[in-house]
């Protein structure tokens, strides 16, 4: 998959949809009323002042980049001392955010754009129109993947790393996508893109743990076959235990955890420990609230401490 990167958008003059410049004779309507609707940042400023020139460019962008959930208002205090004076603005820059009427927030001096979007984002968090942060992005991907769609979940991965290339949940959630339709070599690729230093991260793991688990499945022979040979030989923990392997990459994973189970009954040091290591390979691959996972952790427990 292909993430595209979008290009910036023109920035809106003073006078425009989102941004104008305001009086003390129409503050009312452009900012107190305006503001019943949406947020309006009211920017004062001056032609003397520095950092106001610094601001005005930062400020407008964002703005702009919002896309309409906020509006800017600015106003010249040399010309309209009134509305800055009933305010207390002792100092400029400021900008104060007003929200339903009322004034909601604010903030001083030429601060960096990363700031301005964020003080955006919080004002208009919960808000109709509000964009989703990436916390809620990435739980949405989620869902969507656990119900099947990855193609829809790997867009929405996309888009977070498009805005965020070093987002680890966004890194693993696309390898992930690209497990889901068996694409292994892709999701090997993508989970290049991690940090050595971030390859412990849990869902970096449980993403290589699919990874290992399609890869182990792949080498094995037909399901049907190694029933046989269990079938034929119970104590034969070798093809109980590739058994096991080859169901979970066919998705059977309850059936999958009995057979590592037996195995771990019957005989727990065999290999190493082996079927009780594969076990925990899996749950790591599940997920910790996996129904599989959890079941299989109380069976497990049941065997270990009876």
């Amino acid at each position: 998959m292909t993430i595209m990167e979008q290009g910036g958008e023109p920035m809106p003059q003073a006078g425009s949809a989102l941004i104008k410049d305001t009086t003390t004779r129409t503050f009312m309507q452009d900012v107190i009323e305006e503001s019943k609707h949406q947020p309006v940042l009211i920017d004062f400023w001056a032609p003397w002042c520095g950092p106001c020139r610094q601001l005005t460019p930062i400020i407008e962008k964002a703005v702009t980049a919002a896309k309409g959930r906020v509006k800017l208002v600015k106003m010249n205090i040399d010309e309209n001392p009134e509305i800055p004076g009933q305010m207390g603005i002792q100092s400029i820059p400021a900008v104060i955010a007003f929200v339903d009427g009322r004034p909601a927030d604010g903030f001083m001096g030429a601060v960096p754009e990363s700031q301005i979007n964020d003080f955006i984002n919080k004002l208009t968090a919960g808000r109709p129109g509000a964009e989703p942060t990436t916390a809620e992005l990435l739980e949405e991907a989620e869902g969507i993947l656990a119900e099947g769609d990855p193609a829809t979940a790997a867009s929405i991965y996309g888009e977070i790393i498009a805005g965020d290339a070093t987002n680890i949940a966004a890194i693993a959630g696309l390898a992930a996508c690209y497990v889901a339709t068996d694409a292994i070599e892709q999701a090997k690729q993508t989970l290049e893109l991690v940090p050595a230093a971030k390859r412990e991260d849990a869902a970096v793991k449980a993403v290589q743990a699919k990874i290992d688990l399609v890869e182990q499945a792949s080498a094995l022979g037909p399901v049907t076959e190694l029933e046989q040979k269990v079938a034929a030989d119970p104590l034969d923990h070798q093809a109980r235990f590739d058994l096991a392997v080859a169901l979970n990459g066919a998705g059977q994973r309850e059936q999958a955890v009995t057979h590592l189970l037996e195995i771990v009954k019957r005989d727990r040091k065999w290999n190493d420990d082996g079927a009780r290591k594969q076990l925990l390979q899996f749950f790591e691959a599940w997920g910790p609230t996996d129904e599989a996972t959890v079941d299989g952790r109380r069976r497990l427990s049941t065997i270990l401490f009876a």
